[in-house]
């Protein structure tokens, strides 16, 4: 297990400057715009107490910093932490980042009103844990929000991924890490609810919102739908 989480943040340390530019131009775009339409709906009123796992470059963090919110975001890869920082200062908006792993938060039990993550679950090693932990640190009420892809039946080097700044070395090896997690394994969304509500949330999916945050022409996305998981402890 640790040889592979090794991995999987050696991986996202090498895409991370590359990743950083593309959730830029995302971020000022219209796509941008609807997801901080998303999130606003979605979460409850208030100022809110959130925890971003997964935070890559600080995309959700500066979108909800620009709410008003108070945000923690965590990530296991440095590189990535460091381009979080870079955007949010240039931004002029504030965040929390440490590294941590979104398996064993290192947080009291019911710590934050909201927890946010995008296309982080797929690459975990063990995600019922990550799963349990995100609830624990959850207040009572709290809303859990998981936007992800079903990639484990896809294969990244062949027919996903067509970005091409990220070469095919890359996307091998993604696909070895990605084979080598049980996650891959399921199929999902429908897995994910199902264990969440074995886990006491009350859920709500949508099996695809790639319409509703994948329009901008300027930013490369894959055609694997993009689901969201609306859940509330």
């Amino acid at each position: 297990m640790e040889r592979l989480t090794r991995r999987i943040e050696n991986y996202w340390d090498g895409r991370s400057a590359h990743f950083s530019r593309t959730r830029r131009l995302e971020l000022d775009g219209v796509d941008g715009a609807a997801w901080r339409t998303l999130l606003k709906k979605n979460l409850p009123a208030g100022k809110l107490k959130i925890l971003d796992v997964g935070t890559g470059a600080g995309f959700f963090a500066a979108i909800l910093s620009k709410l008003g919110h108070s945000v923690t975001g965590i990530d296991m890869s440095i590189k990535m932490l460091n381009e979080a920082h870079k955007n949010l200062r240039e931004l002029k908006l504030t965040a929390d980042f440490r590294k941590m792993n979104a398996q064993a938060l290192d947080f009291p039990d019911e710590t934050f009103d909201a927890v946010v993550t995008r296309n982080l679950t797929w690459t975990l090693p063990d995600v019922k844990t990550a799963y349990r932990e995100w609830r624990r640190v959850l207040k009572v009420g709290g809303v859990l929000m998981n936007f992800d892809s079903d990639y484990g039946d896809k294969i990244f080097s062949a027919d996903v991924c067509n970005e091409a700044e990220v070469t095919s070395a890359m996307l091998t090896e993604c696909d070895a890490i990605k084979d080598a997690l049980p996650i891959s394994a399921r199929r999902r969304p429908m897995w994910d609810a199902g264990f969440l509500e074995g886990l006491n949330f009350s859920v709500r999916l949508d099996e695809d919102i790639s319409a509703v945050v994948h329009r901008d022409n300027r930013c490369v996305y894959d055609s694997v739908p993009l689901f969201a998981i609306h859940a509330v402890k």
